[in-house]
């Protein structure tokens, strides 16, 4: 089995270190992960400037670009074969609610199931990499329960479809973990105001405020699970299709043709 590993933090962070060195233990791994820090990417691709793959150390590279340049990249060109499993992580920080729609770690997870590979992204609930080798185990256990899952689909003659999970790990000791729940995406309420200063030269600059407080947190939701202890998982898709208003817009349509 092979596992391709990215993230969004740059292949030096501490959370994608400590998971590669654990997921060696399960599988071949290859790690392409960006040179930088690129939170809050999402699913950017670099198409007006060029990219530069480097070479660490036998199955690390590092890609002058964002998680979804280095994951396709990966699979249009670096790799020889598919991997069986794309992982992505683990981030530093939550990426819950309306937190997935920025996060460059859930982008370059989401890459690979848009190539049709089974993809997982992992962050740990706060910031710090506290209690980091408890996340990594719990990671590694699930990463262990996924490729059984899908070399037994392969043994039992089963295509294996693509899925897309987001798991956030709270930061506490593995003792403390009340197991995994399925939970669906909460909301924020919106960001803080943006932060302005002038620079020396007396121009203005804009910082981009935090994040705001959970406006839908209640039970069922991935902010309710890891406040209760939980790990975090909320399978994901890509169609943003609004169906339940289909029938409405189209009379607009209608009205217009």
């Amino acid at each position: 089995m092979r596992i391709l590993i990215s993230n969004d933090d740059g292949y030096q962070a501490e959370g994608i270190q400590a998971l590669r060195r654990a997921l060696a233990s399960l599988a071949e791994v290859i790690t392409i992960a960006p040179e930088v820090n690129n939170s809050a990417k999402s699913n950017a691709l670099s198409l007006h400037n060029p990219i530069y793959v480097r070479d660490v150390e036998p199955g690390l590279q590092y890609v002058t670009g964002t998680p979804a340049d280095c994951v396709h990249i990966a699979l249009t060109g670096l790799l020889d074969a598919p991997p069986d499993l794309v992982v992505s992580g683990i981030n530093n920080g939550a990426n819950m609610g309306d937190d997935t729609i920025y996060s460059g770690t859930v982008g370059a997870a989401m890459e690979g199931y848009l190539f049709g590979i089974p993809s997982v992204a992992f962050s740990q609930v706060e910031r710090g990499w506290t209690h980091l080798d408890d996340a990594v185990a719990v990671a590694t256990d699930m990463v262990a329960y996924l490729l059984q899952h899908i070399e037994q689909g392969r043994r039992e003659g089963r295509a294996v479809s693509p899925w897309l999970l987001n798991v956030n790990i709270p930061s506490r000791p593995r003792q403390e973990l009340r197991g995994l729940q399925v939970a669906r995406l909460g909301r924020r309420h919106a960001a803080q105001p943006v932060i302005c200063q002038d620079n020396p030269r007396g121009e203005t600059m804009y910082w981009i405020g935090a994040a705001g407080a959970a406006r839908d947190g209640g039970v069922g939701t991935d902010f309710h699970a890891t406040e209760q202890g939980f790990v975090s998982v909320t399978p994901l898709q890509v169609d943003m299709t609004d169906h339940e208003h289909l029938r409405y817009w189209a009379a607009m349509a209608a009205d217009l043709s």
